[in-house]
């Protein structure tokens, strides 16, 4: 293969090589040992060699070197594992290079000439590569080559596809070429002489929707920070506007949410993607939210097909998707018939004989002794073939790891109380703690008929995970699941059973693992235990909750990522309530982990994307309500909690368990649903509505007077403290309204809601939400900084756009760290660097111009051990502007003050060649507090982060008003260096060395006055110097020399004042520190190079991660 030139300066070091064919300019050659008899030494001991390397070092037996006449450097320009393939290589530059380049007098320019092909020929090849993926490989070669030559973006920036369409300016249309690429939208238009090209990021796009106006009958809008561009005239501008959606959600993912989003593995290396691969992606989240199937399921094939449905006898047309683990059918009719068929139940897989009325038929069966025809398949043989290999793969089970933090240890308890925390229940509560009200007889009666009709169900239909789920099932959940069969059914409608047959002894396990630790999660938990329908006898008693504390333990412990958010306790206990102890863990899983994606998190980032898709909603399904409340953002506030608790925290309790049957048969989209039916209900009153609290007023009397079920007419409601809302008790009788006819009253209204219309949406309003975030954060940052320094709101703002892009290089690292207040809560997200970050970053903005690179990469690392306080080996926005505000706007004194500071311990160490050396950090900033502690001594957590406070607090005061230590002459040569390097290139170059080697011969005088007097500091005058001479001698005894050297009193020592005094004698000196720079340029520069460095680095892990 071609490669990227690289020079060799010897071509045969070594003897690694021999010579295989050879000309003036190219000499092929092959590595020795490779194609010899075996007997021979020197073969031998290279193959051993090349054996022992690891794969990445190795070296290839072929290669081709570009050599100059009389130039001792050569280029390898090709390589190869074979022969024939690297004589291919060679045949081509003799044909097509060799007559050519005896023509160049310049030999150097025969070089140049040949790498430039070279270079040229593997870009040819990428393109192929690339276009070779595509419909029609010839134009989108064709499209590529045009992206390239218009834009000028680095050859990382991978096109992945192209529409022809109109942008607008104003009322003027400008037809071109729309370009999509991993990173950048760019549009490109030459009309009648004039030429119109811009390039928008991704990062940059805080809103996507579709627009209708008089002049164009369909647009794609495109909002920036600092405009609005619009698109029209697509061939397809459903496609269109689809694969943008993908492409800024997706880099918005990747650069802004690593923490609570996760993307699929092909996503993660952006140079893989492509228009084939997004659409499969878009259908692998259709596929994943309709079938609630966990989000590690990777999607293989998709077919179209026909299942034979017994309650029906006759076959359903729809599509077969199939994952790692299920077989997913759905009619062509989403929602009209439904099934879900887990591997771990198949037996086997078989193909059946083919006939005209039964075309390519398969039979699967599964254990509980049922079969499912599925026919009209094409490609028969090929999916049954691969089917039946993930079905033997699933007999050697993949072990189930959880990862976690221990964070030590709670205090001792009560032996009963710890051995009733740590036994799990074998029944679901509500058996034991049932509420036994009078007068409920009507509501046995009728719990009665629901099981009869449930019965008659699973006769029909099936029981169990793959059972067919039609129109009829819906009525059947919309008027209550019996109690008796509620726990037996959410697990099979959300195939939570697969997950814990599959686990056995998992959730055991992780309770024994998890109880007695303490950490952030269980304090949050132990303080929300008894919150949780404290009107419930089953969590008035200690065996209620402690199975609650075991479940939220057990689960934190399983998912630190999440941990425990608040809402998952009133969730929590409903499951208990009807399921298993251990039914109720996986329930749980169910439901944060694929049902309610992202939506526990930190930042609850997939709460607040479905608030934005509900005002959507609300303006698309109730135009008249829109209308009247302009704002929907009070009524997306109110509805929070109902996508939070699934209505436990608003509605009487019965009403709100009917909620939940539904959330587990039709997903997210149940709660939708009944969202809007619910504010349709309300709409004049709510139009009606002044403010925020009469609209939350509004709904509350709502739910909790009028909303009701036949159990709650008769059971007193129990409802969970957060939602017991004070209310009048002059208010009127209402009407009642019955929960099942509310809920048959959401799917006739607004039952034509598709989860496929719910994941686009929801695609389209994670770019708002991610931006929306992103925005608060950096305001945050901003107003804590602005005040204390003296750099311009815009460049201020600017450096943070800077700082915010390096603390994440690559879409491999996380983005940001998150900070903790004294209590150990969440407070707020802000970027910090690393120490490679920062030293990149520093390059870019440093205000001088900068000697030799080592020097100034050590510089760096003493910048940041400066600003590295608290041991984090990170460094915050806010040190990084009160840096950079020195070195930009403070006065001279203050420059010098900095740059002496630089010079002297702690950032001056002796392990400068190590920076890792430099810090070694006992706490991390961005995970849980873990403390070493010595054998047999143990503290309690609380009293950790107590403790650390208030040593971060001593730290602090020891720094304030602290004077300078003084300098020895080691420090103050490597002072006398900076100064020489930050001069190099200076206009005034000449002057400001004849100034430096003034000072620095002034200052070495009076260094070696004070050494002969024996008294460091002796002639020092003022107090500061005299407190500095006393602090040098401690950071002498405290530093590690290395050398031997004696104490601080016979040392050769310099002050600050000293330094600053002889500085100001020079006028070159002053001039150079007070002479002003412009900022606004330096970020403008450093943003461009920023660009390029960011994209030839995700350029070479692409090459790694390959």
């Amino acid at each position: 293969m071609w490669l990227n030139p690289e020079e060799v300066l010897l071509k045969n070091a070594l003897k690694l090589w021999i010579t295989e064919r050879s000309n003036d300019f190219f000499v092929l050659q092959r590595r020795r040992g490779h194609g010899e008899p075996t007997g021979r030494i020197t073969g031998l001991l290279v193959g051993a060699l090349d054996t022992v390397l690891d794969s990445n070092a190795r070296v290839t037996p072929f290669r081709i070197l570009l050599q100059v006449p009389g130039s001792q450097i050569s280029w390898v320009i090709a390589s190869g594992a074979a022969i024939e393939e690297v004589n291919k290589h060679w045949d081509w530059l003799v044909h097509n290079l060799l007559h050519s380049l005896s023509v160049f007098e310049n030999k150097e320019d025969v070089a140049s000439f040949v790498k430039g092909k070279v270079k040229g020929l593997i870009a040819e090849e990428v393109r192929g590569r690339q276009a070779a993926q595509e419909d029609d490989p010839e134009k989108f070669r064709e499209a590529l080559l045009k992206f390239e030559l218009h834009f000028g973006l680095p050859s990382s920036e991978k096109l992945v596809t192209y529409y022809s369409c109109c942008c607008w300016k104003g009322r003027v249309p400008r037809q071109g070429f729309l370009y999509l690429s991993i990173n950048h939208m760019a549009f490109y238009s030459f009309l009648l002489g004039k030429e119109v090209k811009f390039v928008i990021p991704w990062a940059e796009l805080t809103r996507l929707e579709r627009v209708s106006t008089g002049l164009m009958t369909e647009a794609i809008r495109v909002n920036t920070r600092k405009r609005q561009r619009e698109f029209s005239m697509f061939l397809n501008l459903n496609e269109a506007f689809g694969v943008i959606g993908q492409l800024a959600d997706i880099a918005l993912r990747r650069l802004l949410d690593s923490e609570g989003l996760e993307l699929d593995r092909v996503l993660q290396q952006p140079t893989r993607i492509t228009k084939r691969i997004l659409e499969e992606q878009a259908i692998r989240e259709y596929v994943l939210a309709l079938f609630r199937l966990p989000r590690g399921e990777k999607l293989h094939e998709v077919a179209s097909c026909s299942v034979w449905t017994p309650h029906a006898r006759c076959h359903k047309a729809g599509t077969l998707y199939t994952t790692d683990s299920y077989l997913c059918f759905s009619s062509r009719e989403e929602g009209n018939c439904i099934l879900l068929i887990p591997l771990s139940e198949v037996l086997s897989i078989e193909k059946a004989e083919s006939t005209s009325l039964l075309p390519n038929p398969v039979i699967v069966s599964v254990r509980t002794k049922k079969a499912f025809q599925l026919i009209e398949l094409q490609d028969r043989d090929e999916l049954v073939e691969n089917l039946n290999s993930r079905l033997r793969s699933l007999h050697s089970p993949t072990p189930y790891y959880t990862f976690y933090y221990d964070t030590g240890f709670s205090d001792e308890e009560e032996i009963e109380e710890q051995v009733l925390r740590n036994t799990v229940n074998s029944e679901a509560l509500m058996t034991a703690f049932h509420q036994n009200q009078p007068g409920t007889n009507g509501s046995k009666s009728m719990e009665q008929v629901k099981e009869r009709r449930w019965e008659d169900h699973f006769t029909e239909f099936g029981r169990g995970v793959h059972m067919f789920r039609t129109e009829k099932i819906q009525r059947l959940v919309a008027m209550g699941i019996p109690e008796s069969l509620r726990g037996e059914l959410w697990m099979t409608l959300s195939d939570a059973s697969s997950e814990l047959e599959s686990h056995q002894g998992y959730y055991t396990g992780l309770v024994q693992k998890s109880m007695g630790h303490s950490s952030l999660a269980t304090e949050e938990i132990e303080r929300d235990l008894h919150r949780s329908l404290p009107d419930h006898p089953a969590f008035q008693n200690p065996t209620g909750i402690a199975a609650l504390r075991r479940v939220l333990t057990a689960y934190a412990h399983r998912n630190p990522k999440i941990g425990y958010c608040q809402s998952m306790n009133i969730l929590a206990s409903v499951l208990l309530l009807y399921a298993k102890e251990e039914e109720a863990f996986w329930l749980l899983v169910a439901v944060c982990e694929r049902m309610l994606p992202d939506y526990f998190n930190r930042r609850v980032i997939g709460a607040q994307v479905d608030q934005s898709v509900f005002e959507e909603l609300i303006r698309e399904r109730l135009p008249e309500l829109a209308e009247q409340v302009p704002d929907l953002t009070a009524l997306s506030s109110v509805s929070l909690s109902w996508f939070l608790t699934l209505f436990l925290s608003v509605l009487p309790f019965h009403s709100a368990v009917c909620v939940v049957d539904c959330f587990f048969f039709h997903g997210i989209k149940a709660i939708f649903q009944l969202g809007l039916a619910a504010l349709d209900a309300n709409a004049a009153q709510l139009s009606a509505s002044t403010d925020d609290g009469q609209a939350l007023m509004i709904l509350t009397r709502y739910f909790l007077d009028q909303v009701g079920s036949e159990a709650s007419s008769c059971v007193p409601s129990s409802q969970p403290p957060a939602l017991e809302t004070s209310s009048d008790t002059d208010i009127p009788a209402v009407r009642h309204t019955n929960i099942t006819d509310l809920i048959n009253e959401s799917y006739e209204k607004f039952g034509d809601l598709t989860v496929r219309q719910i994941e686009r949406l929801r695609c389209r309003h994670r770019i708002q939400v991610l931006q929306a975030h992103e925005d608060t954060t950096k305001e945050n940052a901003l107003r804590v900084v602005t005040p204390d320094v003296s750099i311009s709101a815009e460049n201020l703002a600017d450096v943070y756009d800077l700082f915010k892009v390096s603390s994440h290089p690559s879409c491999h690292q996380p983005a940001a760290a998150w900070r903790y207040g004294e209590s150990g809560s969440y407070m707020e997200r802000q970027y910090r660097l690393d120490r490679p970050q920062f030293k990149s970053l520093f390059g870019l903005l440093v205000p001088w111009p900068g000697g030799s690179n080592q020097h100034t990469d050590t510089l760096a690392n003493r910048s940041f051990t400066l600003l590295d306080q608290d041991c984090s080996n990170l460094v915050t926005f806010k040190e990084f502007a009160f840096w950079l505000d020195t070195l930009y706007c403070e006065e001279l004194n203050e420059k010098i003050r900095l740059l002496y500071r630089l010079h002297i311990p702690p950032a001056l160490t002796e392990s400068e060649d190590d920076p890792s050396l430099m810090k070694s950090p006992l706490v991390s900033t961005n995970r849980p507090l873990y403390v070493n502690l010595p054998s047999g001594e143990v503290k309690d957590y609380q009293e950790q982060l107590k403790q650390m406070l208030k040593d971060l607090a001593r730290e602090k005061e020891k720094d304030v008003e602290k004077p300078l230590p003084l300098m020895n002459q080691r420090e103050f040569i490597q002072f006398c260096k900076t100064l020489y390097s930050m001069f190099h290139g200076d206009p005034e170059e000449n002057d400001l060395f004849q100034a430096i080697a003034t000072v620095t011969s002034l200052v070495l005088q009076i260094g070696e006055a004070s050494h002969r007097g024996n008294r460091p500091g002796s002639e020092v005058t003022s107090q500061e110097e005299a407190r500095g001479a006393e602090t040098a001698k401690e950071t002498a005894e405290d530093a590690s020399r290395g050398d031997g050297s004696p104490a601080a009193e016979s040392e050769w020592t310099v002050s600050y004042a000293q330094i600053l005094a002889s500085l100001l004698t020079e006028q070159a000196l002053v001039n150079f520190f007070e002479k002003p720079v412009d900022l606004s340029a330096k970020i403008a520069v450093a943003k461009e190079k920023q660009y390029h460095q960011r994209a030839a680095l995700k350029l070479s892990l692409t090459f790694i991660y390959q």
